[in-house]
């Protein structure tokens, strides 16, 4: 489980990016977190993951503070970036070693894991290419596998299909599902709402740093229009927020 209470960040002073959000993802769900360029997605998820310090509010992952226990809360994460491109001196091998060496995957263990999970993902023929010679898509799919390894409880993913070609992508999506059923979290941002409209349990929409809805897709139509697709929802909230504001 993850909790977000009420948690700000502020870049300026009198701006905030994020502003008393507060939620709760729990074990067994798929949650989207959608918003607008801007909103405060990638800043939310980089305090959740203790990128970035929080200057209000507390976030526990499984009960652990991100703060005052960060080793013990990150060891339940794993988290996919946004941006694939880190590490790019060294080979595949070497980055997923090096990840295995600092969740203290044992050998064994390690090697059958990069093994599968890197012919899943069809990069095992260039693990011993330097990652600065990768795709973008390929980047990103050595990424995926790096997440996978130690088996985290917690999934934080930020745009986790973003170049990522049609078989690698339905494979991460029913990793997801997977996932979730085995009573662990998803917790991702995405800007392909058809996706979220399919895999989600349920979503926050976030908009000039505050969450203005949270909630089951039922819900939501339950308050906005029936037959709606959750991209026209998504429209239609953003846009009333704008203008209350």
């Amino acid at each position: 489980m993850i909790e977000i209470k009420n948690v700000s960040k502020a870049y300026s002073k009198g701006k905030k990016a994020v502003d008393g959000v507060n939620l709760e993802i729990k074990d067994g769900e798929i949650f989207g977190f959608l918003g607008p360029n801007g909103a405060g997605k990638t800043t939310t998820i980089k305090m959740i993951v203790g990128i970035l310090d929080i200057d209000e509010g507390e976030i526990l992952i499984d009960g652990k503070s991100i703060n005052k226990e960060p080793i013990q809360a990150k060891k339940q994460i794993g988290f996919v970036s946004d941006n694939p491109d880190m590490f790019l001196k060294l080979k595949g091998i070497e980055y997923l070693n090096l990840v295995a060496d600092i969740y203290e995957i044992e050998k064994e263990i390690r090697e059958k894991r990069i093994i599968e999970l890197s012919k899943e993902f069809e990069i095992y023929d260039v693990l011993n290419d330097k990652i600065q010679s990768y795709s973008h898509g390929m980047r990103q799919k050595i990424i995926m596998v790096s997440v996978l390894l130690h088996n985290p409880k917690n999934w934080i993913l930020d745009e986790p299909l973003t170049g990522l070609d049609p078989k690698a992508a339905f494979y991460v999506k029913n990793k997801m599902k997977k996932h979730a059923k085995e009573n662990n979290v998803v917790f991702f941002s995405t800007h392909i709402l058809e996706v979220a409209e399919k895999l989600c349990d349920r979503i926050a929409i976030i908009n000039q740093g505050k969450i203005v809805f949270v909630g089951t897709q039922e819900e939501i139509r339950k308050e906005m229009k029936q037959n709606a697709s959750l991209e026209e929802l998504f429209m239609e909230i953003t846009k009333k927020n704008e203008e209350n504001n």
